[in-house]
Protein backbone atom coordinates (compact mmCIF):
# COMPACT_ATOMS: atom_id res chain seq x y z
CA UNK A 1 0.00 0.00 0.00
CA UNK A 2 1.38 2.77 -1.40
CA UNK A 3 0.66 7.04 -0.04
CA UNK A 4 0.62 8.91 2.56
CA UNK A 5 1.90 8.08 5.87
CA UNK A 6 0.88 10.31 9.16
CA UNK A 7 2.35 10.17 12.44
CA UNK A 8 0.04 11.51 15.23
CA UNK A 9 2.10 11.81 18.63
CA UNK A 10 5.23 12.84 18.03
CA UNK A 11 7.11 11.56 21.29
CA UNK A 12 9.72 9.04 21.32
CA UNK A 13 8.50 6.55 19.50
CA UNK A 14 6.57 8.38 17.39
CA UNK A 15 10.03 10.32 16.42
CA UNK A 16 11.83 6.87 16.69
CA UNK A 17 9.38 5.90 13.94
CA UNK A 18 9.76 8.26 11.93
CA UNK A 19 13.61 8.19 11.95
CA UNK A 20 13.53 4.73 10.90
CA UNK A 21 11.19 5.26 7.82
CA UNK A 22 13.09 8.18 6.79
CA UNK A 23 16.07 5.75 6.99
CA UNK A 24 14.54 3.00 5.98
CA UNK A 25 14.17 5.19 2.05
CA UNK A 26 10.19 6.29 2.22
CA UNK A 27 10.46 9.70 0.54
CA UNK A 28 10.09 12.50 3.14
CA UNK A 29 7.31 14.24 0.77
CA UNK A 30 5.20 10.52 1.79
CA UNK A 31 5.46 11.40 5.43
CA UNK A 32 3.21 13.98 7.69
CA UNK A 33 3.23 14.73 11.69
CA UNK A 34 0.31 15.44 13.55
CA UNK A 35 1.75 18.04 16.30
CA UNK A 36 0.16 20.97 18.12
CA UNK A 37 2.95 22.23 20.08
CA UNK A 38 4.93 25.36 17.74
CA UNK A 39 8.17 24.22 19.09
CA UNK A 40 8.30 20.61 18.39
CA UNK A 41 6.85 21.30 15.07
CA UNK A 42 9.58 23.28 14.24
CA UNK A 43 12.26 21.11 15.75
CA UNK A 44 10.86 18.22 13.66
CA UNK A 45 10.50 19.79 10.34
CA UNK A 46 14.43 20.74 10.47
CA UNK A 47 15.59 17.46 11.58
CA UNK A 48 13.90 15.72 8.96
CA UNK A 49 12.26 18.05 6.65
CA UNK A 50 8.65 16.33 6.92
CA UNK A 51 5.70 18.27 6.96
CA UNK A 52 3.98 19.08 10.70
CA UNK A 53 0.06 19.54 10.68
CA UNK A 54 -2.71 19.35 12.81
CA UNK A 55 -3.66 16.00 13.82
CA UNK A 56 -7.29 16.38 12.03
CA UNK A 57 -5.62 17.56 8.49
CA UNK A 58 -2.91 14.67 8.87
CA UNK A 59 -5.68 12.35 9.23
CA UNK A 60 -7.48 13.42 6.15
CA UNK A 61 -4.64 13.59 3.79
CA UNK A 62 -3.02 10.52 5.10
CA UNK A 63 -3.79 6.62 3.56
CA UNK A 64 -2.06 5.03 6.70
CA UNK A 65 -2.60 6.45 10.32
CA UNK A 66 -0.11 5.89 12.65
CA UNK A 67 -1.40 6.76 16.27
CA UNK A 68 1.39 7.16 18.81
CA UNK A 69 -0.04 8.30 21.79
CA UNK A 70 -0.57 7.59 26.04
CA UNK A 71 -3.39 5.15 25.95
CA UNK A 72 -5.36 8.04 28.30
CA UNK A 73 -5.34 9.84 25.32
CA UNK A 74 -6.64 7.60 22.75
CA UNK A 75 -10.41 8.65 22.98
CA UNK A 76 -9.72 12.24 22.86
CA UNK A 77 -7.86 11.98 19.44
CA UNK A 78 -10.19 9.55 17.98
CA UNK A 79 -13.46 11.69 18.95
CA UNK A 80 -10.59 14.70 17.16
CA UNK A 81 -9.38 12.94 13.90
CA UNK A 82 -12.88 10.09 13.21
CA UNK A 83 -14.59 13.02 11.34
CA UNK A 84 -11.66 12.91 8.79
CA UNK A 85 -11.59 9.09 8.09
CA UNK A 86 -12.64 7.02 5.89
CA UNK A 87 -13.12 3.44 4.35
CA UNK A 88 -10.43 1.94 3.03
CA UNK A 89 -7.88 4.01 5.25
CA UNK A 90 -5.52 1.99 8.07
CA UNK A 91 -5.24 3.06 11.58
CA UNK A 92 -1.87 1.42 12.94
CA UNK A 93 -2.12 2.20 17.10
CA UNK A 94 0.74 1.77 19.18
CA UNK A 95 -0.90 2.47 22.32
CA UNK A 96 -0.71 -0.14 24.90
CA UNK A 97 -3.60 -2.10 26.10
CA UNK A 98 -6.23 0.05 23.45
CA UNK A 99 -7.89 -2.85 21.70
CA UNK A 100 -8.66 -2.74 17.67
CA UNK A 101 -12.66 -3.10 19.23
CA UNK A 102 -11.95 0.10 21.36
CA UNK A 103 -10.57 1.72 18.13
CA UNK A 104 -13.18 0.75 15.77
CA UNK A 105 -16.19 1.74 17.92
CA UNK A 106 -15.24 5.32 17.80
CA UNK A 107 -14.07 5.50 13.79
CA UNK A 108 -15.87 5.45 10.94
CA UNK A 109 -16.55 1.32 10.26
CA UNK A 110 -14.58 0.26 7.28
CA UNK A 111 -11.47 1.46 8.35
CA UNK A 112 -8.95 -0.91 8.79
CA UNK A 113 -7.70 -1.18 12.18
CA UNK A 114 -3.98 -2.63 13.14
CA UNK A 115 -2.70 -2.88 16.43
CA UNK A 116 1.09 -2.74 17.53
CA UNK A 117 3.12 -3.58 20.25
CA UNK A 118 6.36 -2.45 20.01
CA UNK A 119 9.48 -1.88 22.45
CA UNK A 120 12.02 0.89 23.26
CA UNK A 121 15.06 -0.91 21.56
CA UNK A 122 13.47 0.38 18.52
CA UNK A 123 15.94 3.36 19.27
CA UNK A 124 18.06 1.53 18.21
CA UNK A 125 16.98 -0.30 14.91
CA UNK A 126 16.64 -3.56 17.21
CA UNK A 127 12.90 -3.17 18.37
CA UNK A 128 10.45 -6.12 18.25
CA UNK A 129 6.97 -5.31 16.83
CA UNK A 130 3.83 -7.70 17.38
CA UNK A 131 1.21 -6.76 15.38
CA UNK A 132 -2.55 -7.75 15.32
CA UNK A 133 -5.51 -7.60 12.87
CA UNK A 134 -8.60 -5.35 13.30
CA UNK A 135 -12.18 -6.43 12.27
CA UNK A 136 -11.90 -4.57 8.52
CA UNK A 137 -8.21 -5.33 8.09
CA UNK A 138 -6.69 -7.52 4.87
CA UNK A 139 -3.86 -8.90 4.27
CA UNK A 140 -2.41 -5.89 2.73
CA UNK A 141 -3.15 -3.53 5.29
CA UNK A 142 -0.75 -5.87 7.45
CA UNK A 143 1.71 -5.90 5.02
CA UNK A 144 1.81 -2.30 5.20
CA UNK A 145 1.84 -2.37 8.89
CA UNK A 146 4.99 -4.87 8.93
CA UNK A 147 6.66 -2.67 6.46
CA UNK A 148 6.38 0.51 9.15
CA UNK A 149 7.61 -1.30 11.75
CA UNK A 150 10.17 -3.22 10.23
CA UNK A 151 12.30 0.97 9.60
CA UNK A 152 12.93 0.13 13.48
CA UNK A 153 13.30 -3.82 13.63
CA UNK A 154 11.82 -7.37 13.83
CA UNK A 155 7.79 -7.70 13.66
CA UNK A 156 5.53 -10.51 14.12
CA UNK A 157 2.05 -11.29 13.98
CA UNK A 158 0.15 -12.62 16.35
CA UNK A 159 -3.62 -13.29 17.06
CA UNK A 160 -4.98 -10.11 19.28
CA UNK A 161 -5.92 -12.35 21.95
CA UNK A 162 -2.34 -12.71 22.67
CA UNK A 163 -1.32 -8.87 22.92
CA UNK A 164 -1.12 -9.28 26.71
CA UNK A 165 1.26 -12.11 26.99
CA UNK A 166 3.51 -9.54 23.92
CA UNK A 167 3.22 -6.75 26.31
CA UNK A 168 4.37 -9.00 29.09
CA UNK A 169 7.46 -10.67 27.48
CA UNK A 170 8.67 -8.45 24.76
CA UNK A 171 7.05 -4.69 25.61
CA UNK A 172 8.05 -4.66 29.12
CA UNK A 173 11.06 -7.44 28.64
CA UNK A 174 13.86 -4.88 27.86
CA UNK A 175 13.32 -3.64 31.49
CA UNK A 176 13.67 -6.96 33.21
CA UNK A 177 17.11 -7.31 31.63
CA UNK A 178 17.96 -3.84 32.67
CA UNK A 179 16.99 -4.82 35.62
CA UNK A 180 19.63 -7.75 35.61
CA UNK A 181 22.12 -5.63 34.51
CA UNK A 182 21.89 -3.00 36.99
CA UNK A 183 22.21 -6.62 39.40
CA UNK A 184 25.31 -7.79 37.96
CA UNK A 185 27.08 -4.37 37.84
CA UNK A 186 26.31 -3.99 41.64
CA UNK A 187 27.46 -7.02 42.38
CA UNK A 188 30.69 -6.80 40.29
CA UNK A 189 31.02 -3.68 42.42
CA UNK A 190 30.92 -5.40 45.53
CA UNK A 191 33.24 -7.66 44.21
CA UNK A 192 35.68 -4.91 43.91
CA UNK A 193 35.81 -3.78 40.21
CA UNK A 194 35.81 -0.29 39.65
CA UNK A 195 31.81 0.62 38.41
CA UNK A 196 32.97 1.81 34.85
CA UNK A 197 34.74 -1.56 34.52
CA UNK A 198 31.82 -3.52 36.00
CA UNK A 199 29.47 -1.91 33.48
CA UNK A 200 32.15 -2.47 30.69
CA UNK A 201 31.87 -5.73 31.25
CA UNK A 202 28.22 -6.66 31.88
CA UNK A 203 26.89 -5.14 28.71
CA UNK A 204 29.41 -6.31 26.35
CA UNK A 205 28.42 -9.48 28.01
CA UNK A 206 24.41 -9.05 27.66
CA UNK A 207 25.26 -7.74 23.93
CA UNK A 208 27.62 -10.43 23.35
CA UNK A 209 25.21 -13.42 24.44
CA UNK A 210 22.07 -11.80 22.74
CA UNK A 211 24.34 -12.14 19.36
CA UNK A 212 25.19 -15.71 19.98
CA UNK A 213 21.52 -16.74 20.77
CA UNK A 214 20.92 -15.11 17.45
CA UNK A 215 23.63 -15.88 15.33
CA UNK A 216 23.98 -19.71 16.23
CA UNK A 217 20.07 -20.62 16.53
CA UNK A 218 21.02 -22.89 19.65
CA UNK A 219 18.53 -23.50 22.20
CA UNK A 220 19.55 -20.80 25.52
CA UNK A 221 19.89 -24.33 27.36
CA UNK A 222 22.82 -25.68 25.12
CA UNK A 223 24.53 -22.46 25.55
CA UNK A 224 24.34 -22.19 29.35
CA UNK A 225 25.42 -25.78 29.76
CA UNK A 226 28.52 -25.20 27.53
CA UNK A 227 29.67 -22.12 30.11
CA UNK A 228 28.43 -23.94 32.69
CA UNK A 229 31.83 -27.09 33.74
CA UNK A 230 31.07 -29.80 36.35
CA UNK A 231 31.54 -28.33 39.70
CA UNK A 232 33.17 -25.28 38.45
CA UNK A 233 32.24 -21.19 39.12
CA UNK A 234 28.94 -20.63 36.75
CA UNK A 235 27.61 -24.27 38.16
CA UNK A 236 27.92 -22.60 41.42
CA UNK A 237 26.18 -19.48 40.93
CA UNK A 238 23.48 -20.99 38.89
CA UNK A 239 22.71 -22.90 41.87
CA UNK A 240 22.17 -19.84 43.77
CA UNK A 241 20.07 -18.78 41.19
CA UNK A 242 17.88 -21.89 41.41
CA UNK A 243 17.92 -21.98 44.75
CA UNK A 244 16.26 -18.73 45.34
CA UNK A 245 14.13 -19.33 42.98
CA UNK A 246 15.07 -17.02 39.80
CA UNK A 247 13.43 -18.68 37.30
CA UNK A 248 9.83 -18.90 38.92
CA UNK A 249 10.30 -15.42 40.05
CA UNK A 250 10.42 -14.57 36.37
CA UNK A 251 7.57 -16.26 35.43
CA UNK A 252 5.44 -14.71 38.03
CA UNK A 253 6.41 -11.50 37.30
CA UNK A 254 5.67 -12.08 33.61
CA UNK A 255 2.02 -12.97 34.75
CA UNK A 256 1.58 -9.81 36.77
CA UNK A 257 2.43 -7.71 33.76
CA UNK A 258 0.39 -10.15 31.11
CA UNK A 259 -2.35 -9.39 34.02
CA UNK A 260 -1.62 -5.57 34.19
CA UNK A 261 -2.39 -5.36 30.22
CA UNK A 262 -5.43 -7.00 30.79
CA UNK A 263 -6.85 -5.41 33.10
CA UNK A 264 -6.37 -1.48 31.29
CA UNK A 265 -7.89 -3.49 28.52
CA UNK A 266 -10.70 -3.73 30.54
CA UNK A 267 -10.94 -0.92 31.76
CA UNK A 268 -10.98 1.34 28.65
CA UNK A 269 -13.88 2.80 27.29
Amino acid sequence: MAGQVAILGAGVMGETLLSGLVRAGRPVDTLLVGERRAERAAELQERYGVQVVGNREAAAKADTVVVVVKPQDMGELLTEISGELRPGQLVVSLAAGITTAFIESRIPDGVAVVRVMPNTPALVDEGMAAISRGSHCDEQHLVEAESLMASTGRVVRVPESQQDAVTAISGSGPAYLFFVVEAMIEAGVHLGLPRTTATELVVQTVVGSAKLLRETGEHPTVLREQVTSPGGTTAAAVRELEDHKVRAAFLTAMEAARNRSRALAEGQG
